[in-house]
């Protein structure tokens, strides 16, 4: 590990820094400073299309250039832009002449220099830009990882379909059900709160200092700024146009996608304490991996480590989110910046969830089942029938069902045995006799494969 690595005060930034590599092209400083390239570049170019005699239509020459810029941006060109912040102690503004400076080889838009961040405020670019960056991030990066997720624990939904398993309300016997039912619902509940991450609008303004086109249309009253606006911002950066607001976007979408990546997270937090507890149970095993140990001082220990991570890491993203839902939407009048320096730690919220991901599906991989000890709990628990038993007897008319089975099951330990003689003396119909005495635990699993089936 380099030295870097050994001092850094994240570990996302050190320890754990290869496994979120995938969000730090986007949600960094060197993230942030592309995108505003690109919004600024965007802005312009659709400026040299309002019909200004003042600026002519770029040329195709000057257009692919600009974008070629923001294509190819890279380390040194944001360094560029770091060190002009020195200067102006201005992030934005630091952009806006890097950009200037790179015009002047070129007559053509060394001509039309003004027009950079022509009548925009800061947070115009800012607010884009980190809409761009979220895009990025969850599109490219996010829904991918949960996407992974899914697909394994719906294949190993449907692996174990059939496979009974005992189940534990209260952490007590109950109803049976089956090793790939259980995993199915967590898959189902996934697939639900994906679909709600995937759905959330990202949103952006550009309409100047406290959201009215002042500054435009003092200089350009001929415009038609909204319509101008949302062109830029729908059509040239694929963002949604919010038509009302103070100097900042709201950042109500955000809380949104926050809150909606936060759900997510808490469905598998309550996955890897299942899991624990199963591995804790026996029903899982884990494949052991050459050379890793698994205790100190108990070499027979294969720790359920993957999931216990996940489960940590998710808990460290959920706070951060929720500190980012819960305060963003919040400015005093119209514009704090409270909101510039939380919002510099999305990438966090979002690293730790991505390397709980990491974690959960590198623990999922190494799972196998137990089938003689499922087969052995399942086994030793007939009193799980007595449900069974009860709600035919209930059918049938017969008195007291409930109470019967209540005083014939509790504290006692109960077998085959004990459980046929009670069904053998009940006054059923014969074929519904039948039925129950051809019950096992194992056997007593409903529609579970059914469901697991339909909907892993």
């Amino acid at each position: 590990m380099p030295q870097s690595a050994l001092t850094a005060l994240s570990p996302l930034d050190g320890r754990y820094a290869a496994k979120v590599a995938a969000l730090r092209p986007l949600l960094s400083e060197f993230g942030l400073m592309h995108r505003r390239v690109q919004v600024e570049v965007e802005w312009f170019i659709a400026l040299s299309d309002a019909g200004l005699h003042e600026f002519a239509p770029l040329s195709a020459y000057a257009r692919g250039l600009l974008r070629g810029w923001v294509r190819g941006f890279a380390a040194e060109d944001a360094q560029a832009i770091k060190n002009i912040e020195k200067t102006t102690n201005h992030d934005v503004k630091a952009v806006e002449y890097w950009l200037k400076q790179r015009f002047e080889p070129h007559d053509e838009l060394r001509a039309a220099g003004e027009f950079v961040h022509f009548a925009c405020t800061s947070e115009d670019i800012n607010n884009t830009s980190h809409a761009l960056m979220l895009k990025a991030a969850r599109d490219e990066v996010m829904l991918p990882a949960l996407d992974r997720l899914i697909d394994k624990l719906a294949g190993m939904a449907r692996e174990w379909a059939a496979l009974p398993m005992l189940a534990r309300t209260h952490g007590q016997t109950a109803s049976p059900t089956t090793v790939g039912k259980e995993i199915a619902n967590i898959a189902a509940r996934l697939r639900a709160a994906r679909e709600r991450i995937a759905a959330v609008s990202l949103k952006a303004k550009m309409n100047g200092a406290v959201g009215n086109y002042n500054a435009h249309m003092a200089a350009c009253p001929e415009i038609d700024w909204e319509v101008f606006s949302r062109g830029v911002i729908e059509e040239q950066l694929g963002l949604a146009f919010n038509p009302m607001t103070i100097q900042i976007e709201p950042h109500d979408y955000m809380a949104e996608l926050f809150d909606a990546v936060a759900r997510a997270n808490t469905i598998l937090i309550d996955w890897s304490r299942d899991v624990w507890g199963y591995v804790s149970l026996g029903y899982f095993r884990q494949r052991t991996v050459a050379g890793e140990v698994g205790s100190s001082t108990m070499p027979h220990k294969v720790n359920p480590i993957d999931f216990e991570n996940a489960e940590g890491n998710y808990g460290l993203a959920n706070a951060l989110l929720a500190h980012l839902s819960q305060k963003l939407p919040i400015s005093r009048w119209q514009r704090d910046l409270t909101d510039s320096t939380v919002l510099r730690n999305m990438g966090v919220a979002l690293g730790y969830a991505l390397l709980a991901h990491d974690s959960l599906l590198r623990g999922l991989n190494k799972l196998q089942v137990d089938e003689a000890r499922l087969a052995g709990d399942l086994d030793g628990a007939w009193e799980v029938l007595a449900e069974a038993v009860q709600t035919v007897m209930r059918r049938h008319g017969l008195p007291q069902p409930y109470e019967q089975l209540k005083a014939y099951t509790r504290d006692k330990p109960m077998s085959r045995e004990l459980m046929q003689s009670f069904i053998t003396g009940l006054d059923l119909p014969d074929d519904a006799k039948q039925r129950l005495l051809a019950m096992t635990p194992g056997s007593y699993t409903g529609l579970a494969t059914v469901l697991t089936r339909r909907w892993a």
